[in-house]
């Protein structure tokens, strides 16, 4: 094999890079300096071929040299790197184990069989995926008070008699079978010690927020109580280890009535959801309450059953259904004027700002009580209230001024996705939870109680097909939805409403529930459970739900790069005074532009300036030969130049697409561009000129962590637009591929 080494990289452990070509000697002892503490063999299998095994020595981390491979290859691909210390290197070699390489495994051995993930899954892994660093999306939290006696045995044999008896409590990702993988598949692990977190109590009231840490806490403050839940959101699962809920339990201060503690269950909504957190909590209890014993044999039906039934959904209906209800191109998605388009209020500067806001507002059991009869007496629910009110916002954002137009608006609402016609789905722990689009015209000429029924009728709509993701609405709705440019984009809202009607009791909320009496024999006292909901990565989530006095809270996140908090928190506020103001309309008069005078002289929420530059796309240099071929995705290295790639485009004679980035990107935009890709499951390469080794190599780490096979890695030539170079790369395409089959 003549011309510059290439690098072939496969992912995993443990971690193999395929050496092809001459092996030049200063630069392989100089990546090993580099991959020290790392172990290394060194495999010959001809005098152009190498495979170079690391192997990391008990006690050592791979997580913390992230990127190494990728770093390797970098080097290992750019001649100029060669420090020319002829010597130094030949006794570095000689020490080298020369060994076979263990294969690889695609499924260890024992591992159990799995069944397709279904679409809001992948589309929640997606969203995990692509997120930029920061929050974790997707987790969300329920706690609770204990007040009485805590066996920490008694506590433990209660939640592992849960995962016994819960299929979802021992679920986890993994890659599909077939070549390039064909997405993730859910697995459902036998047995699974489910581990649970105590703290005791410090006097300090310190509450470790780490889970390395000494924890503790007092319940008597805020603040470390705030710590200690923020702290456990900001610790990612490992979705491809079985388990998708934490539990732990904080020990408060001895109180005049006896010891209490708090009890925290943090959830990844790939597998649960509130509803079956909540129910999964009934559950321990009961079994705390019995002292640990297994409250009846497995679930059924149970996550697995879920999957097959949605495996077995026609789409038909749903396809032609989402044909006609999915909003409108141009539809209003956001309460708020785009930066710079409110003439007297200047655009908002982003400043750097990162994370999520956080908004409560809340009406009194008064205004909620009043609320709920006059959505009942035009024959809506107060959801169906909270949409109207949503709607009106959207409009004004849209067309500010007088004499209005009809506007289409669209933004998410939560269905429940229980009932599907699957018996038993309502006493069923998954994610079924699943946002969908919801689109109106809100014309101001028409009566108000019009668009309620209009919003009930459009949501009564939802619940045939509420077992369809928010993707597949954009799929089966756009004919272009297997363009690689265009299938699977984000859902056209920007945002979504939660209304929350789990009770404020673990029980059905009347006196006397049975969970109740049976700890109280235990000597023991539960308090209303709380939920802190999950940051979805949407510009604006809302979410409503009824306290223990009646009232009605409406908590909003926002995504401070798109709305600042001040703008957030005005945009709550508005929906507040609209769900107070608007009981005073009366039915048979009120149109929806008197509705919409509630909101006159109120001023119109702001989104921050955006980017100056545009986000990266991807760039289609060849067509696959035939669909299903695959793609290839030529990562830019630092500085190179748009079309760097021109060549390798024609040099190259293999079957898969060719695309690429119009910019150099860091992971998380091209696996942004590369979303389309992975939600359509088609098999996947990574191919750079060295330079782009380090993001090449990040981003296939962060989709094999996602339960998508890890895609392999070619490296080779350099980003000098020479044919020689254009052909060293090729040549790493084309070993790639004879690597996966």
């Amino acid at each position: 094999m003549d011309g510059a080494m290439t690098v072939v990289i496969a992912p995993g452990t443990p971690l193999a890079l395929d050496l092809l070509g001459p092996l030049d000697a200063p630069l392989l002892a100089s990546a090993l300096a580099m991959a020290a503490p790392c172990g290394p063999t060194l495999r010959r299998h001809t005098a152009t071929h190498h495979t170079l095994q690391l192997t990391c020595r008990p006690g050592e981390r791979p997580a913390d040299r992230p990127g190494l491979a990728g770093r390797l290859a970098d080097l290992l691909t750019d001649p100029a790197a060669a420090d020319g210390r002829p010597g130094w290197w030949s006794g570095v070699l000689a020490a080298l184990p020369q060994q076979p390489a263990p294969g690889r495994e695609a499924h260890p051995a024992g591992a159990p069989a799995g069944l397709p993930a279904s679409a809001r899954q992948r589309e929640v892994l997606l969203d995990a995926m692509t997120a930029p660093p920061g929050p974790q999306l997707h987790l969300g939290q329920l706690h609770l008070r204990w007040y009485g006696p805590l066996d920490r045995h008694r506590f433990d044999a209660a939640w592992q008699a849960v995962a016994d008896r819960e299929a979802v409590l021992r679920a986890a990702f993994a890659p599909g079978p077939g070549r390039g993988g064909s997405g993730p598949v859910v697995t459902v692990h036998e047995r699974v010690e489910i581990p649970v977190r105590h703290d005791p109590y410090e006097p300090d009231g310190a509450a470790g927020g780490t889970a390395g840490g000494s924890a503790g806490g007092s319940t008597g403050g805020a603040a470390a109580w705030a710590a200690v839940l923020r702290g456990e959101r900001e610790q990612a699962f490992d979705l491809g280890r079985p388990g998708p809920l934490r539990i732990r339990r904080v020990d408060g201060e001895p109180g005049a009535h006896g010891p209490d503690a708090r009890i925290v269950l943090t959830y990844h909504q790939a597998l649960l959801d509130a509803p079956s957190v909540q129910q999964l909590l009934r559950s321990f209890l009961r079994a705390y309450a019995i002292d640990g014993r297994p409250a009846g044999g497995e679930r059924r039906p149970s996550l697995p059953d879920h999957l097959r039934w949605l495996a077995a959904r026609d789409p038909g209906p749903a396809r032609e259904f989402w044909a006609r209800a999915a909003p409108p191109a141009g539809a209003r998605t956001l309460p708020a004027v785009p930066a710079g388009g409110a003439a007297d209020r200047p655009p908002l500067s982003g400043g750097g700002a990162v994370g999520y806001g956080r908004a409560v507002e809340r009406l009194n059991p008064t205004e909620a009580l009043r609320l709920r009869g006059w959505a009942a007496s035009c024959g809506v629910a107060e959801s169906t209230a909270l949409h109207a009110a949503w709607a009106l916002q959207l409009h004004r954002a849209a067309s500010p001024g007088p004499g209005s137009e009809p506007v289409p608006v669209a933004f998410g609402v939560t269905v429940s996705g229980r009932g599907i016609a699957l018996e038993g789905a309502d006493r069923l722990p998954g994610p079924l939870g699943n946002p969908l689009p919801l689109s109106v015209d809100v014309d101001p000429a028409v009566p108000l109680a019009r668009l309620l029924t209009d919003l009930r009728d459009r949501a009564l709509g939802l619940a045939a097909y509420e077992w369809v993701s928010a993707g597949q609405t954009r799929e089966r709705s756009d004919p272009s939805g297997e363009h690689i440019g265009r299938f699977g984009e984000q859902p056209p809202a920007a945002s979504l409403i939660t209304f929350d009607r789990v009770p404020a009791r673990l029980g059905v909320g009347a006196s006397g529930d049975p969970v109740d009496e049976e700890l109280a024999a235990a000597d023991v006292r539960v308090g209303p459970p709380e939920a802190v909901e999950a940051y979805t990565g949407l510009p604006f989530a809302l979410t409503a739900r009824h306290d223990r006095a009646g009232g009605l809270v409406l908590t909003a996140d926002s995504d401070r790069a798109r709305l600042a908090d001040a703008e957030a928190a005005r945009i709550l506020a508005q929906t507040a005074l609209l769900l107070r103001e608007l009981p005073e309309a009366d039915l048979h008069r009120a149109t929806v532009a008197d509705a919409l005078t509630l909101l006159d002289g109120l001023p119109v929420p702001v989104a921050v300036a955006g980017p100056q530059t545009a986000a990266p796309r991807l760039v289609t240099l060849r067509p696959a030969a035939y669909p299903g071929a695959g793609t290839v995705l030529l990562v830019p290295p630092p500085d190179a130049p748009p079309d760097c790639y021109a060549a390798v485009a024609r040099a190259h004679r293999g079957l898969q697409a060719l695309v690429t980035l119009d910019a150099p990107a860091d992971a998380t935009a091209c696996l942004t561009a590369l979303r389309p890709v992975l939600a359509a499951a088609q098999p996947l390469l990574l191919g750079c000129f060295s330079g782009g080794g380090a993001v090449a190599y990040e981003v296939a780490e962060r989709i094999g962590a996602h339960g998508w096979r890890a895609p392999l890695v070619s490296i080779g030539g350099t980003a000098d637009g020479g044919t020689a170079s254009a052909q060293d790369l090729s040549r790493a395409l084309w070993a790639a591929a004879g690597h996966e089959s």
